[in-house]
């Protein structure tokens, strides 16, 4: 691996807030460590190679008009001999010809310019891109769970689209305009005269004024035409991810209805900046006009008093025009890079935004001996005017089972979560071997835990890459061991491409019991001491669950396990059992214990069988039915 590839994140002392007011050169300042990033010495080269074309190019640039004047006079004023170049080549074919080279010179050395910066342009763009990427997943899950992905999916594809423009922008056109100002104003101040210069910065100065008021203008028709846009993209990626519930519903005319009314808001957005465009453009090339009329007036009336020729005419013409290029150039540079810092906006903001969670400076290692874990008066509140837990205290040692059941919002995922480290308790500690899991590293913690959740999400790839995730490096056999525990190899080799099948977005294309399985061959491929079973099977039908019921029976044996149970039949052989309600711990024990208490869990034991025998009834009624109904058609 070559030095320059050692590091691929952003430097350090690169800022990540911006606002909306932000000018070119504070845009050009925050990239800057981007741009010329310090570990990377041949990007730096074609960033000093570029700019050296650049200057060339726009040397040439200004040479061209020359030309064309030299080989005017020639054609106007036969034995014109007050050109500053050999006689050789002072002849109007010569004259052409040099025209023609320069043009081509020109259109050459700016092409090389672009094409030895977008390397340098495309790292930039690749390296905030992972920047941001990267700090996503650092974020908090409370931040992801009040984001639609959506409309994040669409800020960050327009903020990378941006940061692609500036940088193109600010190098490719805002600093070759520039110095081309420079040269075309020295030009007109020292082979005509101060006049012109004047007439020339004031039309600049004008153009820009005019070009950043209406610019301006248009930045809030810009912003609600993102909004619009991100408001559409979110609802149709929101009806397609539930594309199911649409057709169980029959809302298809609903949804349609619902995301026009957001396409109708961005065409309305939409059309007033194309107006918005319209009267930028008119005003610019009227003041443009009126500049490049002052001008020619002025070398008209320098014709009459001889002091000027027809050459230095064409010459004030050609000048003008090739001005008016970059002057455009600068109006659009403006204008995109305003537009631009809209839509890095929010993405900045995001960079902005510190991890609820994040390590203490030098935090150790979570060092797993016998994988003990222990809540001590647990408090936690998603809004404080609302707690969860009300000093939750219990422990699981090591190689036991601990069953957590209750009531749909008593606290149990939260437990979990709490675990996982998603948040940080208002008050207790987590402790794990005696460490408290705040004082150790987030990813150590995280590799010490498996998890197999109600419901699995698994990635849009093959079978074999979602068992692998368990673990990277595992071989082949690894995952196919890890399959047969799970009780799914068969099933993948039933299948056309077996470990290689796709299956589909969030694993659409499997069942909810392979899916289950799935993901318990994932855990038990990544072996971790502690497993936390998070009603893990009660989206699934009786059979099935059975079926699931005994891999996970397998995979937890000789493990510190934590069951969020649904399903009481599920944790009858649990080492404890807690029941959760309101968030405090209303009885606990083992669940002969428990029945004999006729309490909370006898009430919930009681009321799951009348379930279970309800659902038994109605399943063999169905069979009967399908009984008489086969005997029916054999006779």
């Amino acid at each position: 691996m070559t030095p320059h590839h050692k590091s691929q994140s952003a430097p350090p002392s690169a800022p990540t807030t911006i606002n909306s007011e932000a000018s070119l050169a504070t845009v050009v300042k925050h990239l800057w460590p981007y741009i010329w990033p310090a570990d990377r010495t041949d990007l730096k080269a074609r960033v000093v190679g570029a700019m050296a074309l650049l200057l060339l190019a726009k040397i040439i640039t200004i040479a061209v008009p020359y030309s064309f004047k030299w080989a005017t006079d020639m054609l106007t004023t036969p034995g014109h001999t007050d050109i500053p170049l050999p006689a050789i080549i002072a002849g109007p074919i010569a004259m052409t010809l040099i025209y023609a080279l320069l043009r081509s010179f020109m259109q050459f050395f700016t092409q090389a310019r672009d094409a030895l910066f977008a390397a340098v342009a495309m790292n930039a763009v690749r390296r905030i891109a992972n920047e941001v990427f990267v700090h996503l997943h650092q974020l908090s899950l409370r931040f992801h769970l009040e984001r639609k992905t959506g409309g994040l999916t669409r800020v960050l594809e327009r903020g990378r689209e941006a940061i692609q423009q500036i940088v193109r922008m600010s190098m490719l056109t805002g600093a070759p305009t520039i110095v081309e100002f420079a040269l075309i104003l020295g030009v007109f101040f020292f082979s005509f005269d101060w006049r012109y210069a004047l007439t020339v910065v004031v039309m600049i100065a004008v153009y820009l004024k005019f070009t950043t008021i209406a610019t301006d203008w248009r930045i809030s028709i810009r912003r609600d035409m993102n909004e619009s846009d991100t408001d559409a993209n979110t609802k149709a990626i929101d009806s397609l991810l539930n594309y199911e519930t649409v057709k169980y519903f029959g809302a298809e005319d609903r949804e349609a209805v619902r995301y026009d009314r957001s396409m109708e808001r961005y065409e309305r957005n939409s059309v007033s900046s194309y107006v918005s465009l319209a009267v930028l453009n008119s005003g610019q090339g009227f003041i443009f006009s009126m500049g490049l009329m002052v001008v020619m007036f002025l070398c008209i009336s320098g014709i009459r008093n001889g002091t000027n020729t027809i050459g230095d005419f064409v010459l004030v013409n050609a000048m003008m025009i090739q001005l008016y290029q970059p002057l455009n150039f600068m109006g659009m540079v403006y204008r995109e890079i305003k537009q631009a810092v809209i839509d890095i906006e929010m993405m900045f903001q995001i960079l902005g935004q510190n991890p609820e969670i994040q390590d203490h400076p030098g935090a150790p290692a979570l060092r797993v001996d016998r994988a003990a874990v222990k809540f001590d008066n647990v408090q936690f509140a998603y809004d404080p005017a609302r707690p969860i837990l009300k000093g939750i205290s219990f422990e699981v040692p090591a190689g036991q089972t601990l069953a957590i059941v209750g009531p749909s919002g008593a606290g149990k995922s939260t437990i979990s979560r709490l675990l996982f480290r998603f948040y940080q308790p208002q008050a207790g500690r987590i402790l794990i071997d005696g460490q408290d899991i705040a004082t150790v590293t987030q990813h150590s913690l995280r590799e010490a835990i498996g998890m197999v959740p109600q419901d699995t999400v698994l990635f849009n790839d093959t079978i074999a890459y979602n068992i692998r995730y368990g673990r990277w490096d595992a071989t082949d056999a690894e995952v196919e061991e890890a399959a047969r525990s799970a009780q799914i190899d068969d099933f993948i080799k039933s299948i056309p491409r077996g470990y290689k099948a796709q299956v589909g977005e969030r694993g659409l294309k499997l069942s909810g019991g392979e899916k289950q399985r799935v993901a318990i061959a994932r855990t038990i491929l990544k072996s971790p001491p502690i497993l936390i079973l998070d009603e893990a099977t009660s989206a699934l039908d009786t059979f099935t669950e059975r079926e699931i019921q005994v891999a996970l029976d397998r995979v937890s044996k000789g493990r510190t396990t934590l069951v969020i149970a649904h399903r009481l039949s599920t944790i009858v052989n649990a080492d404890e059992i807690l029941v959760l309600d309101k968030g405090e711990i209303v009885e606990r024990g083992r669940h002969e214990e428990l029945l004999s208490a006729n309490g909370v869990y006898h009430a919930m034991w009681n009321r799951q069988r009348e379930v279970d025998a309800a659902q038994e009834a109605i399943r063999r009624a169905a069979e009967e039915e399908g009984k008489s109904v086969r005997v029916e058609i054999e006779a």
